[in-house]
């Protein structure tokens, strides 16, 4: 991924060679031409090279657009430690092609990008990200995200670094890479220095480049001029940064992924396969299809929408019978310890088939309703619990956290944090308590002459669950329509089981698959290459036949 050159733009390709679907699925499908690579000069060396499809294809690594749109807030996130106070998120109309069109327009006020920085940050695979407080780490997500949401982004960053005051312009164009048949990823830039009284360009090889870049850019984005491109500025302050994406992506039915006109106060997801879920409450629905869904509150940081601050949503202070449930991970030796408080209870639309826990990396929600009970019974139906698990990695598109030892614990001890939470708060919701058949069998055999007339109510076993009867609190089996079992929890059952030997006992046997899986690829190695010394060994067998053969002939004449 280069910055432009002061090389001639190839012209367009014909139009049968470029990319007419505005389909982000469909995108990656065009023909690739001829290569347009220079011949080396002497004594040079080749540079690893980016397709303009790699581009697409590292993007699908985001299922849906919101995920996208929450890799570049974190981005502003990440920027609270440089002062960052708001982003705004917003839709804007562009000139494109004679024609107008929506884009996405980001712009936070952090500490922005000096010319080092931008070049890094439209680079694939570089982070300077190191801090325990950043979600960024990859170097990626920036450009997935925008690759995600729309064909081309356009990039405005003002910076104070070193006393020094600069401005750069990077633009990031799938259209431009494909229309010209380039077959590496080029991003134009430009950069001004201006800690005088006006804009000055900064050059670093000769004037005709930054020329040349300054023209591909004019080309390509919405602004036809150096002066509107510098008006952009305007409204970023001393610091920050603004990215329009533009040319948005449509769906399968030509409409854009993204409503912007259902609300004048919002940006919509159009996602019919999420709007036709079944089981899943309407608000829980319209939740997820908001922008900030997926962030955390903060403090002193606010996300702008559309000219509004959004009123972000915390989904434990939405729970009713809310328990706090504290778990310490056995972290590495070594590391520091740590406390994770996570908090469970049930929905307010319970009774529901919604459950699970909605884990969060440093404010970020990286599985939302994580259901870790299985599937087929009632047990922890309308549960759900939120905790932030700052002691496991997520993976590198932020969408699940990479399979490790500590995240096999925390799975397994949230299943204990349903079990013991549903056995003790299930009939607050309508449904029996496990065991609850049992004992009402036990009562009635200890008092078979009263069993037509001892009500549950009246009973004075402190052991047994002080509730109506079902026909008058409405209450069901765990599995509706089906008697519980007599053994769902038997009083020596999962209570008198050590939550820590569980644990170590599911660590070891994750452990010892492991094991038994590198042995077997050592045993195949060992064994290709005893086949191979095997082979070598029948080679020089049949060599020293031959010779021995001719020497017998040799002697016979």
């Amino acid at each position: 991924m280069l910055p432009s050159s002061g090389t001639t733009t190839p012209s367009a390709l014909p139009s049968s060679k470029t990319l007419e679907s505005r389909s982000f699925w469909k995108a990656g499908n065009y023909a690739v031409g001829p290569s347009s690579k220079p011949a080396l000069l002497q004594g040079s060396l080749e540079h690893a090279r980016v397709h303009p499809k790699f581009l697409h294809s590292n993007a699908t690594s985001h299922k849906w657009a919101f995920g996208a749109i929450a890799e570049i807030m974190d981005n502003a996130v990440d920027e609270i430690q440089h002062g960052a106070t708001f982003i705004k998120v917003d839709k804007i109309d562009v000139m494109k092609d004679n024609s107008p069109g929506p884009a996405l327009l980001f712009l936070d006020d952090g500490g922005g990008m000096d010319p080092a920085l931008i070049r890094k940050c439209m680079s694939l695979g570089y982070s300077s990200k190191k801090s325990n407080t950043t979600i960024g780490q990859y170097g990626n997500g920036f450009k997935t995200s925008t690759m995600r949401l729309g064909a081309d982004v356009i990039v405005f960053s003002r910076s104070n670094r070193a006393s020094k005051e600069t401005q750069s312009v990077g633009l990031l164009s799938y259209t431009f890479l494909r229309r010209t048949g380039q077959d590496d990823v080029i991003v134009p830039m430009i950069d001004f220095d201006i800690s005088g009284h006006w804009a000055e360009p900064i050059i670093y090889s000769s004037h005709d480049d930054w020329s040349s870049n300054l023209k591909t850019i004019l080309e390509w984005s919405p602004f036809s001029s150096k002066e509107e491109l510098l008006l952009q500025f305007d409204d970023i302050g001393p610091h920050g940064t603004k990215i329009i994406i533009y040319n948005l992506w449509l769906n399968d039915e030509g409409i854009y992924e993204l409503a912007f006109d259902d609300d004048d106060e919002d940006i919509r997801l159009r996602d019919e396969a999420l709007l036709g879920a079944t089981g899943v409450p309407r608000k829980t629905v319209e939740l997820q299809s908001h922008i900030s869904y997926r962030i955390r509150k903060f403090n002193n940081f606010q996300i702008i929408l559309r000219g509004k601050p959004v009123q972000q949503y915390n989904i434990a202070d939405e729970l009713q019978y809310p328990n706090v449930v504290t778990y310490k991970p056995q972290v590495a030796t070594g590391s520091k310890e740590c406390s994770v408080e996570t908090t469970i209870g049930f929905l307010k639309e319970a009774p529901t088939r919604v459950a699970g826990f909605n884990v969060y990396h440093k404010n970020r929600l990286i599985r939302p309703f994580w259901k870790v009970t299985s599937d087929g019974t009632a047990k922890g139906n309308g549960v759900v619990g939120v905790l932030e698990a700052d002691f496991i990695e997520p993976a590198h598109d932020k969408q699940d956290f990479e399979r490790s030892s500590m995240f096999v614990r925390l799975e397994n001890r949230l299943k204990q944090m349903v079990n013991d939470y549903w056995r003790t708060h299930c009939h607050l919701v309508g449904y029996q308590p496990p065991g609850f058949n049992a004992k009402m069998k036990r009562q009635s055999s200890a008092s078979p002459h009263n069993s037509s007339s001892n009500l549950p109510g009246e009973s004075d076993d402190p052991s047994i669950v002080q509730i109506p009867d079902d026909g008058e609190l409405g209450l069901r089996d765990e599995q509706p329509g089906a008697d519980v079992p007599n053994d769902v929890m038997p009083e020596d059952g999962l209570a008198s089981i050590s939550v820590d030997q569980l644990c170590e006992e599911n660590i070891q046997l994750f452990m010892r698959c492991e094991e038994k899986a590198r042995k077997e690829v050592e045993l195949k190695q060992t064994i290709e290459e005893l086949e191979k010394g095997l082979e070598d060994m029948r080679n020089k067998c049949a060599q020293l036949s031959s010779l021995l053969e001719a020497k017998r002939k040799l002697k016979v004449t």
